[in-house]
């Protein structure tokens, strides 16, 4: 489970300044974020392409309070997809969105808009969108925008946080032709009131939700780390009598790029690529989700 202090830490102003005023930490951000430019983003992604990996590219940014900021958010989204075009890396390639980061606390018709720009334009080039999940806050207000996007868009996907108690039945009404899910385990501190709390019991509704999903007929994007979870993941979908290139595996930037290359081999493989200025929040769950992210972390600011 995802560390609670971390999380926590994540969401202050305070830690932010600190953290991110720390030369040192630049050095361990950029293993977990392809860069903070939008060159360092298509640079990261042509390297990835070329070793047979698809990619889902997130302009780093979340809980937006401000309309100016969430149209910029839509801007750069548009930004990247154009410099992908003039890169001829479209094909294939997907957009993740934030809807807190495309104004949905401030107004769920502007998150809608904006995100109906993006995937207007990601349509246009042949490119597909996925919606991030975020706290368990926003879950109806994002399956209500997905709802509305796939009126017009209908490969939009979405992520869903097995950890959450009502992951199960949502992924059930989401489990059908054409529906593209992403299934994580949750990378955000929930209450017990709506969300499994031990490692255990987050795993055993991971395994649940992804027995929805293969015997369903959308297309699961069976996003883990986890070599248990990965080797169930297969075995369900043999059993289901699942093709290769009926559902795909999807792994974060920077971590386990060796299990990336050889799943890609054999399985559809796709790398969440993170990039921007705005990385505190991202970098925060990434090291509250394994000890070893932490550790990793700290030992930089002793090996110099």
């Amino acid at each position: 489970m995802p560390n609670p202090l971390l999380l926590a830490a994540g969401r202050s102003a305070r830690m932010r300044g600190v953290v991110t005023s720390v030369p040192l930490t630049r050095n361990v951000v950029d293993r977990f974020v392809a860069g903070e430019r939008l060159e360092e983003a298509i640079r990261a992604v042509r390297e990835l392409r070329e070793s047979g990996l698809k990619v889902t590219l997130d302009h780093l940014g979340e809980d937006t309070t401000d309309r100016r900021q969430a149209d910029a958010t839509r801007d750069a989204y548009l930004a990247l997809f154009a410099a992908l075009d003039e890169e001829g890396l479209t094909g294939g390639s997907e957009a993740s969105l934030k809807l807190s980061a495309l104004g949905q606390a401030l107004d769920g018709g502007l998150a809608l808009d904006n995100a109906r720009a993006v995937c207007a334009e990601a349509a246009r080039l042949g490119m597909t969108v996925t919606l991030d999940m975020e706290d368990h806050t926003t879950v109806d207000s994002t399956l209500d925008i997905l709802g509305k996007l796939r009126a017009d868009f209908p490969w939009v996907g979405v992520a869903v946080q097995a950890m959450l108690r009502r992951s199960e039945d949502d992924l059930r009404d989401l489990a059908h032709e054409g529906s593209r899910v992403r299934l994580v385990k949750g990378a955000y501190a929930e209450p017990a009131s709506v969300a499994f709390q031990g490692k255990s019991e987050v795993d055993r509704a991971y395994v649940r939700a992804l027995r929805v999903l293969m015997d369903g007929d959308g297309h699961p994007m069976v996003a883990t780390h986890d070599p248990r979870m990965i080797e169930i993941a297969k075995a369900l979908a043999v059993r289901a009598g699942r093709p290769v290139g009926s559902y795909e595996f999807q792994m974060l930037y920077g971590i386990r790029a060796g299990e990336q290359r050889r799943l890609a081999e054999r399985h559809g493989m796709r790398v969440y690529v993170p990039y921007g200025v705005d990385w505190y929040g991202y970098f925060m769950r990434r090291l509250a989700e394994r000890p070893a992210n932490l550790v990793f972390f700290l030992r930089s600011f002793v090996s110099r």
